[in-house]
């Protein structure tokens, strides 16, 4: 038995954007973390929702960063949405492509003709993120799709993660032709559809693996849907306010601040906890009280534990100085 959480698994599948790096600079302790990992013998894939990068620029641009990184290590939302069409249409179709350089050259390489216009009778559309997607790109797609293209969009999130905030993700340009059509994708390929978990598995030959995200609603889903455990860590999109909030398809197995809590002890990082060292937690009814002090993701572990077992997080109060300071940094 393995003394730190990630020693219980072998195979470990990030996700990307807020995990590892964010748009472009790489999280503090991200390589570190990685390479502790391979040199423990722990398998490594990347799995990202991220359509606007290939397999081989994704492990490029980590390998830049300082995290080592292989293209058969990295799973895109990009690449799974051309594999998936090409099983349903003729080879050599055209399919209309909203999004990168990177989404069209997937749609290429399956063995399909990526196009531009609703005029070119596409049988398909297939949405991804591209920081160049504009109203003439979801307009086009929006006529093909009312003429009967099947929509596919490679994935839903709303947000992408920066270093200033979170920004408009591929979700939010769904949501335009959504609203447009009154109509939702007739596929979503990324997270928190499992696929792209259970490939890694597969390609891995993983029997214990081991999903690590900062999104809820995605990574953590995700994992829930696949049957595999999962560690949030809060350098992304979701934080402790949403974490207490979650849905039980959407709870993780464990929580840590960032990705050094693969490295600790796994009763420190398993949510929700009975008990943690220096906080308190006095429950009457459907109301909690935190006292005491220490780490805060111990205090989050440990709030867990009353707001999924019917607390709500607004009767969340605090007994300390130390609390009210935490509970206020959240939100709360």
């Amino acid at each position: 038995m393995s003394d730190h959480l990630a020693g219980a698994y072998d195979l470990a599948i990030f996700d990307l954007d807020g995990v590892v790096f964010l748009i472009d600079k790489p999280i503090p302790g991200a390589a570190e973390a990685v390479e502790r990992l391979r040199a423990d013998g722990t398998a490594i894939a990347f799995a990202t929702n991220n359509a606007s990068r290939r397999a081989a620029d994704v492990a490029a641009l980590l390998t830049g960063m300082g995290v080592s990184a292989a293209p058969a290590e990295v799973l895109t939302s990009a690449g799974a949405a051309a594999a998936l069409i090409a099983e349903h249409v003729p080879a050599g179709s055209p399919v209309l492509v909203v999004g990168a350089e990177a989404l069209r050259a997937e749609i290429r390489d399956a063995g399909l003709t990526p196009v531009a216009s609703a005029e070119d009778k596409p049988v398909a559309v297939v949405q991804g993120y591209g920081p160049e997607v504009g109203w003439k790109n979801l307009s086009e797609a929006a006529l093909a799709i009312r003429a009967g293209a099947t929509w596919y969009a490679t994935n839903t999130d709303r947000t992408l993660p920066s270093p200033r905030g979170p920004l408009p993700g591929n979700g939010s340009l769904v949501a335009v032709i959504r609203t447009a059509l009154d109509r939702d994708p007739d596929v979503v390929v990324g997270k928190p559809q499992p696929a792209l978990f259970t490939t890694a598995a597969t390609v891995a030959g993983a029997d214990r693996p081991l999903v690590i995200g900062d999104r809820l609603d995605t990574d953590i889903q995700g994992a829930v849907t696949a049957g595999s455990d999962s560690l949030l860590v809060l350098t992304g999109v979701s934080g402790p306010a949403d974490l207490l909030s979650a849905p039980a398809d959407r709870r993780p197995s464990f929580v840590a601040a960032d990705l050094s809590g693969l490295f600790r002890p796994a009763d420190q990082a398993e949510v929700p906890a009975a008990e943690v060292n220096g906080w308190h937690l006095a429950r009457q009814a459907d109301r909690a009280t935190l006292s005491g002090s220490g780490d805060p993701v111990d205090a989050l572990r440990l709030l867990c534990g009353a707001t999924w077992d019917g607390v709500p997080a607004t009767n969340l109060t605090a007994g300390s100085e130390a609390a009210t300071d935490l509970l206020r940094s959240w939100g709360l």
